[in-house]
């Protein structure tokens, strides 16, 4: 039974590259009119169908080895399976080695997840031949039971390349690091007192687009911003690789020291309460008696409409002169 569970493992492992190379393939085409922004993502689609080969080949190996433990049978084996078997072992390790390394080079999660599911075969095809071995030696048949562990190890695996690339179609969290070093290099422009909202949107392994929020004067001129756009886009991308599409503008009051107090008076309230993580965006124009900021709330909070609508009843009644505009912005 592991023998043939290993083979029909290498069939399936035929069709995940299969799957990876017409996917790669595909992802690689150029932009046109009706998909803009390339194929990239064709890429973790690819991923995703490999990943449901390694759990359906797991999911049968698990059960055509607990038939096996149910009702044993003594097995054969002949010289020539033995060399065939040894021989898969060491081919399998260098492919395995070979197309992950691949993968991480040109960040492409298909390959990456070919390459692992050929080293969990070699370790499969190992284990097979060792139980092969003990029986010869022994007489003991442990390949069912063999298969019972290393079925799990793939099913395992298949699970977790299929969450990897389920999280990216779904559009998951932007890399921490990557997030805080764009907002840095995007406050180094002098013109900037801040950078916020920023959404990293991926369309294939580097291939990103994002858009941001930041905060400046509010003396600044519409060409003053236009060139500060233009300055940061050009440096975002230089630095990262990354098109930043959309600069939004957030403007500080100045030259108001009633504004000024108002604000922090706004920010002592708003920032008192758990889960709150910031507060941005404060624009309080005091000619129409109006004020305008953003909040962001932690994920973690149990019912975060209710600590929003709190937050700014709150504020109302403490300012009770002033239209209070409130957003509730994500955790990014």
């Amino acid at each position: 039974i592991a023998v043939v569970l290993d083979a029909v493992n290498n069939l399936s492992d035929a069709l995940s590259s299969v799957v990876t190379i017409i996917g790669t393939k595909l992802a690689g085409k150029k932009p046109d009119k009706k998909h803009p922004l390339g194929y990239g993502r064709i890429e973790y689609i690819s991923a995703m169908v490999v990943a449901a080969i390694v759990l359906y080949a797991g999911i049968t190996a698990m059960v055509e080895s607990i038939k096996k433990i149910i009702s044993p049978e003594a097995p054969e084996y002949s010289a020539t399976a033995l060399v065939i078997i040894g021989a898969a072992v060491i081919v399998k390790i260098l492919l395995g080695s070979y197309v992950k390394a691949t993968g991480k080079r040109v960040n492409s999660g298909a390959l990456i997840a070919s390459g692992s599911d050929a080293l969990f075969d070699a370790v499969l095809s190992l284990s097979v031949f060792v139980s092969a071995v003990i029986f010869l030696l022994t007489g003991i048949s442990l390949e069912a039971y063999v298969g019972v562990v290393i079925a799990g190890f793939i099913i395992k695996a298949g699970i977790e390349m299929l969450i990897d690339t389920v999280d990216e179609l779904l559009g998951k969290r932007a890399d921490r690091e990557l997030v805080k070093e764009i907002k840095r290099a995007i406050c180094e422009d002098e013109e900037v007192s801040g950078a916020f909202d920023l959404f990293i949107h991926s369309y294939g392994p580097d291939k990103y687009i994002a858009s941001v929020h930041v905060e400046i004067k509010d003396t600044m001129t519409a060409t003053e911003i236009d060139a500060m756009e233009r300055r940061l886009a050009n440096r975002i991308y230089e630095k990262y690789g990354v098109i930043l599409a959309g600069i939004g503008i957030y403007t500080i009051n100045t030259g108001s020291d009633e504004a000024a107090k108002l604000r922090a008076e706004i920010t002592r309230q708003v920032m008192s309460h758990d889960g709150v993580i910031q507060m941005h965006g404060f624009y309080a124009d005091m000619e129409k008696k109006s004020v305008s900021f953003d909040v962001i709330l932690d994920f973690e909070v149990d019912d975060r409409a209710a600590l929003f609508n709190k937050i700014k009843n709150e504020v109302v009644a403490a300012h009770p002169d002033y239209s209070i505009e409130m957003a509730m912005d994500i955790d990014v």
